[in-house]
Formats: C-alpha cells, sequence, structure tokens
C-alpha cells in the first residue's frame, strides 16, 4: 500500500490512464484484425479501407503516449505490407 499523500494520488492516477490505455490498445488491435482478415479473405477495396482505419487508429494512440510512436510505425509498415502482397496476388491472379 503507497503510504504518502503523493503516492496514493500516483496509485489513483495510473489506475485512470490504465483503464484509458486499455480501451485504445483493444481498439487499435481490434481494427488490426479485422483488416487483416479482410486482407486474407481476397477483398482488396474493403481491406484497404479497413488498413486505413486501423492505421488512423494507431496514429491515435501512439500521438495519446498509449503506444510508443516507433511501435505505431512498425504495426503500420507490417500491415501496409500485407495489403500489398496482398493486392499484388490478386493482381497476378486476375
Amino acid at each position: 500500500m503507497p503510504q504518502t499523500k503523493s503516492a496514493q494520488k500516483d496509485v489513483r492516477a495510473s489506475k485512470k490512464r490504465q483503464l484509458r490505455n486499455k480501451s485504445i490498445r483493444s481498439l487499435c488491435k481490434t481494427k488490426i484484425t479485422k483488416a487483416e482478415k479482410l486482407i486474407f479473405s481476397g477483398e482488396p477495396e474493403s481491406g484497404r479501407e479497413a488498413v486505413v482505419a486501423a492505421i488512423s487508429a494507431l496514429d491515435k494512440a501512439a500521438e495519446k503516449g498509449v503506444i510508443h510512436p516507433n511501435n505505431a510505425a512498425r504495426r503500420k509498415s507490417r500491415l501496409t505490407k500485407r495489403l500489398n502482397k496482398a493486392q499484388a496476388l490478386s493482381s497476378n491472379q486476375g
């Protein structure tokens, strides 16, 4: 248990931050998963829209300090790579 008043306040503040961060992280994960499913299901147009939404969510999370900016950049890069690869495969088949 925290002893000083400032330590008690820090515990309260960190709980609030934890709740906010958890919802933002969850939203990012959900949007990324949705985008990946659309990419791999062979729907390039709706997949592209989902990727844009996921990138936006990652940017907002990084801006708010929920995730590190490099973490957001890495995830965006990987997601974009998957989209480009899927589009290249679909254009070669079609």
